[in-house]
């Protein structure tokens, strides 16, 4: 805790009582004691001291017992030597300086015609003779304040000083106003600047319906800002005047507000930041002012310091743990989920990114909150404007994100989202996840003005609308240079591996609760994947884990848990409870599903499958391709082919969508005798695999399996790949026929 700035909020609240005092007794002594005294249009009386005390001032003679009160809240002046004072006093200090700003902020209306507010204006107008609004009326509250209750207004900026200049006071106000954030305004700086007056002289319109409202040039005026939050818990919260914990927790849980103090800060507004952390609101400043970091009574920090105005935004959202939503995304397409499932033909295509031909990747990962640049999109590479219609590019969409609740775990589940949020927008087409990422934007779309950083402004927009609880800040870069979605690819998949690891301790038998995924049900409606902890999701992108977190994170999301209930077939990897769930989650397409089997039930396939296992009856084994391989296979069919006739949402005896990493599994296909059936695979994939498969081998008894697996090098045909089967004797030519396990 800061001795110098609590000192300095006492200091500072010392001399407003006094000052106040003075005006409340000459004022008394000018209009006597039963002068009336209220807000113009108001029915809270001093609502700050009313929501506060429950004490009403009604005229100038009810005045002084609210000084008293001020006087038995201020704190001694602290001695040099000593080490106190925390944050206690400096609250006390702090009420008192806003009970005493309120008093002195009401004297001004005592007298029409020197009154320097506008009384019950929404917006100044170009014929009044300044811009003050002064404390809104009751009607303004009404229609205003119920938008912090619905959300539609997240919270609002008290903004004391002025910024650097005219310019920068825009760009700061522009990006409160970009947010739906509301911005009051008072005080000046040491140069008699304010920041309402820099707006005003930049000819931006102020007042309520710009959601820049000018209250007025003294600091005092900043307590219209703590009045019109303590109204609306008594209006909308219901909460009893002076009952002040729950007026300001109300105003700490639903208000959500904060200060941002432009350049120097005196005693006085050093008391009025020490004011507002009562009601939850800490302070933002760009100089280099004591701060007081440890959380209490705001959601976080109560001042953070030395911000540049450029940033202080960001930072403020940030301290305030304020949820951003976009209530309308920035893209020159429709949007919404009936183009979840909207098919990109070859001639209607602009540009094919990623995909079999190409490289393409998505994905998600978190860093300190210094370190992310919320709603920052950049393009490294050729965009829209670079490429002909019809051109294919690499692409690695690099998402950045930052939270004070985000977790390691959370990263997975937010990066596999980038499949239905981007496949909302009209003209994009979304497949796979991370290194399958296959994507088309259709001509219509760039006709409209389409281009690549708008996959940022979706996800931007999306990610903090429906993941803000977790999600505070979204950086997107989005490559299609082909050496830097291949540099950056490689740190992905390192991740991936990480991530993958993770469950080696779990396994089935021991977990009672499994999950479904259902994210693709918008191209293959009667697909659900059961993941458990030893059988990952076949997009490779969800495992046990993921799927837990996801349901943390979202209760009603495609993540459901399953009680998988008493077993039905442990060989086959049947429960009861995961048939009882599939049933209806498959639009009741399909009765059972097993885990383990490619012959009896197999899980159904989506099309965002890593691989395909497909059965090879005369060699006894099992093969499994890949969509990068775009050769032939030993089943007669390519990857894109079997993905047709597998894809959908099927279940297709002898085939099935599954994930690289379910190769490693104990329980791949383990039904049927498990990895010691797989008989061929791509060379690029079993190179890939070589660590998972020979250590699988090791554990099954064969440690030369992996160079026991044919493939395309070894043949393309069954015929072909049984003499090299032979040849090495691969043990799934000793195995139980697979016609007689069907």
């Amino acid at each position: 805790m800061s001795k110098l700035i609590i000192t300095a909020a006492i200091r500072g609240a010392h001399a407003i009582v006094d000052r106040v005092e003075g005006k409340v007794n000459a004022a008394i002594q000018e209009y006597g004691a039963d002068k009336e005294v209220n807000l113009p249009n108001t029915a809270y009386y001093l609502p700050v001291i009313y929501g506060i005390t429950g004490y009403k001032v009604e005229k100038l003679g009810d005045m002084p017992g609210v000084i008293e009160k001020c006087r038995q809240l201020l704190p001694e002046l602290p001695a040099e030597n000593a080490w106190l004072p925390y944050l206690g006093p400096g609250l006390d200090a702090g009420m008192a300086t806003a009970f005493a700003f309120e008093l002195e902020e009401s004297l001004l209306y005592l007298d029409p015609d020197k009154c320097p507010y506008l009384p019950s204006k929404e917006d100044p107008e170009d014929t009044d003779p300044d811009i003050w609004l002064g404390a809104a009326d009751d009607i303004i509250l009404r229609k205003r304040g119920v938008e912090f209750v619905d959300g539609s207004a997240p919270g609002f900026a008290a903004v004391v000083g002025a910024a650097k200049d005219v310019e920068t006071a825009i760009k700061i106000a522009k990006e409160l106003q970009e947010k739906s954030i509301y911005v009051f305004m008072a005080s000046s700086n040491p140069n008699g600047v304010s920041f309402a007056e820099q707006l005003h002289e930049g000819g931006v319109q102020v007042g309520w319906n710009t959601r820049l409202v000018p209250f007025g040039k003294p600091t005092s005026a900043a307590i219209h800002a703590l009045g019109f939050a303590t109204r609306a818990a008594l209006t909308f919260g219901g909460k009893t005047p002076g009952d002040f914990k729950e007026v300001l927790k109300y105003s700490k849980d639903r208000v959500f507000a904060f200060v941002l103090a432009l350049d120097e800060v005196d005693d006085e507004k050093y008391a009025a930041a020490a004011g507002c952390i009562n009601w939850g609101y800490p302070t933002i400043a760009d100089t280099d002012i004591p701060e007081i970091l440890p959380t209490g009574i705001c959601t976080y920090e109560h001042v953070v310091s030395n911000i540049p105005q450029e940033e202080i935004v960001s930072k403020a959202i940030e301290v305030r743990g304020l949820k951003i939503t976009i209530a309308k995304i920035d893209i020159p397409m429709s949007y919404g989920p009936a183009f979840e499932g909207e098919r990109i033909k070859k001639d209607a295509m602009f540009v094919e990114l990623g995909g079999p031909k190409s490289v393409g990747f998505e994905f998600a990962y978190s860093k300190p909150l210094d370190q992310v640049e919320d709603g920052k999109f950049t393009v490294v590479g050729p965009n829209i404007k670079d490429i002909e219609a019809g051109a294919l590019l690499p692409i690695g969409i690099w998402i950045e994100l930052a939270g004070r609740k985000l977790q390691e775990d959370f990263e997975p589940i937010l990066e596999r989202q980038c499949h239905h949020l981007l496949n909302g927008a009209e003209g994009v087409l979304h497949i796979g996840q991370r290194d399958i990422v296959w994507m088309r934007v259709s001509k219509k779309a760039v006709e409209a003005g389409f281009t690549l950083e708008h996959f940022g402004t979706i996800l931007h927009a999306k990610l903090h609308n429906e993941f803000g609880a977790i999600v505070d800040k979204v950086q997107v870069t989005i490559f299609t240079d082909e050496e830097k979605v291949k540099e950056h690819l490689e740190v992905a998949r390192k991740t991936w591996v990480e991530r993958d690891n993770r469950l080696s301790d779990m396994n089935d038998e021991t977990t009672e609760t499994y999950y479904s995924c259902s994210l693709c049900q918008s191209f293959a409606p009667t697909h659900v994947c059961v993941v458990t902890p030893e059988r990952p999701g076949l997009c490779g992108a969800y495992n046990w884990l993921d799927c837990r977190a996801s349901h943390e994170i979202n209760e009603h999301g495609p993540n459901q848990p399953i009680a998988k209930g008493d077993v039905v077939d442990e060989r086959l990897g049947k429960w009861k409870g995961v048939d009882e769930f599939v049933a209806p989650a498959s639009g009741n397409a399909f009765e059972s599903f097993s885990a383990y089997s490619i012959l009896v039930d197999p899980m159904t396939s989506c099309g965002c499958f890593e691989a395909i296992a497909a059965c090879l009856f005369a060699a006894n084994g099992v093969m499994v391709v890949d969509r990068d391989y775009a050769g032939e296979t030993p089943c007669g069919m390519a990857f894109s082919t079997l993905a047709g006739s597998v894809g959908g949402g099927l279940q297709t005896p002898g085939f099935v969508g599954i994930s690289k990493f379910y190769i490693g599994s104990k329980k791949f296909i383990s039904a049927e005798g498990g990895i010691k059936r797989l008989c061929w695979m791509p060379k690029a994939l079993k190179e890939q695999l070589k660590d998972m498969i020979t250590a699988r081998g090791e554990e099954e008894g064969v440690p030369n399996l992996y160079d026991m697996i044919a493939t395309e090098e070894n043949g393309t045909d069954e015929e072909t790949v049984m003499a090299f089967l032979m040849e090495v004797g691969h043990p799934c030519l000793e195995m139980q026929q697979l016609m007689e396990m069907m």
